[in-house]
């Protein structure tokens, strides 16, 4: 039997701010109290906050882990443990590891080979053998201006975790894109292509979408059903192309780009998630609708980390300073992002749920993780 009391603390409940105590026992969240006792053997967090553990649902960080340089290569199980516990150390107990499918390999300047199914069998064995300190689940990118999506899809089933589908669209012209000079931009300066490649590009991938496009978006909604999957519209920009979204069954929008897409998304019942490093740097590096614009209007409901596994944290801190209501500003990065892909048993503080619990102390704008406990082991 494990067991732990956080005491003296500042607990950040669903829907108030108390100073008192919680006790882990046996992988749950046994009791709260609102009182200043320090009980034999408690843990004395001196008013620092305690809040439960961070969910993520769409992190590029283990990719960063697996090329940590261009071309440059690392041992796969090195890189995931690497990950997981950069995540654990910033106070994320539950990711959402995304994974690309579907894949080009005609083009000699901008293709990309296939890795999600390899790569999947990996961490989930990693996982069943006890090597990582949190919850991992998967989140397959359906990457629809691709050659082999629906051949990689069909690789996995409802046995491999995968909790979130989402409809990547990156074709050139349109949503995060829309904007060619900024695409021409981020391409040709990660890339080295001369304007002339980089045009070739842009022409091979809008005739990719015009030929595929519309079997790869059927696909990646069937494929999500058969894995028992919540679905995810991402870069809407329109109404119109939020309307396909809400059709096809989406509960998650990630990044929706404009205002009039946050809104659509609003009236449609669909989720909006937006990048942290979006709120914390005061804007989108693609041009696109500002976090902090969308939080101002009520119409943000969760966070993500995207590229920074230690934003999401901070972000919510700067929500909390924003809305001035910490319980609200939790909500972005515990219980929004965890009850989206149908997690019931964790993101709040209440007797019975998960104990997947963070101690924090606040650093002026900045914060200092001071322990992780996930289903009640200190692993942080």
């Amino acid at each position: 039997m494990t067991q732990t009391i956080l005491a003296n603390a500042t607990l950040i409940l669903p829907d108030q701010v108390v100073r008192g105590r919680i006790h882990l026992a046996d992988g749950r969240i046994a009791e709260i109290a609102e009182d200043a006792s320090l009980p034999a053997g408690a843990i004395d967090c001196g008013g620092d906050l305690v809040l439960p553990g961070l969910v993520e649902l769409h992190t590029d960080n283990l990719e960063r882990h697996l090329q940590p340089r261009p071309k440059v290569e690392w041992p796969h199980q090195a890189a995931i443990v690497a990950h997981d516990a950069e995540l654990a150390s910033t106070g994320i107990t539950t990711v959402f590891d995304a994974l690309r499918v579907g894949s080009v390999f005609t083009s000699p300047n901008v293709g990309y080979g296939e890795y999600a199914r390899a790569l999947a069998t990996e961490v989930l064995q990693l996982r069943a053998q006890g090597a990582l300190r949190i919850s991992h689940f998967l989140h397959l990118r359906a990457e629809i201006c691709s050659e082999t999506l629906v051949e990689e899809m069909a690789k996995f089933g409802p046995e491999d975790r995968v909790g979130i589908v989402s409809l990547m669209d990156h074709t050139p012209g349109q949503r995060q894109f829309r904007d060619i000079g900024k695409l021409r931009d981020y391409v040709m300066g990660k890339r080295g292509l001369s304007d002339a490649e980089f045009d070739a590009h842009v022409e091979s991938q809008q005739a990719l979408r015009d030929r595929l496009g519309a079997l790869h978006e059927a696909t990646a909604v069937a494929e999500a059903r058969r894995y028992g999957a919540v679905l995810a519209s991402h870069d809407d920009t329109t109404a119109g192309q939020v309307a396909v979204s809400a059709r096809h069954g989406a509960r998650l929008a990630e990044f929706p780009t404009t205002s009039e897409a946050a809104q659509a998304c609003r009236d449609q019942g669909i989720a909006v998630m937006m990048g942290a490093p979006n709120l914390i740097r005061g804007g989108s590096h693609s041009g696109n609708v500002a976090a902090h614009v969308l939080a101002e209007a009520g119409l943000l409901d969760i966070l993500s980390s995207d590229y920074v596994p230690s934003s999401l944290l901070t972000a919510a801190l700067m929500l909390g300073d924003l809305w001035d209501d910490m319980p609200r500003a939790g909500a972005p990065v515990t219980s929004a992002p965890a009850t989206a892909p149908g997690l019931t048993d964790r993101g709040a503080l209440r007797p019975g749920a998960r104990a997947d619990v963070i101690r924090v102390a606040r650093l002026g704008n900045a914060s200092a993780v001071r322990g992780v406990w996930v289903q009640g082991n200190r692993i942080a």
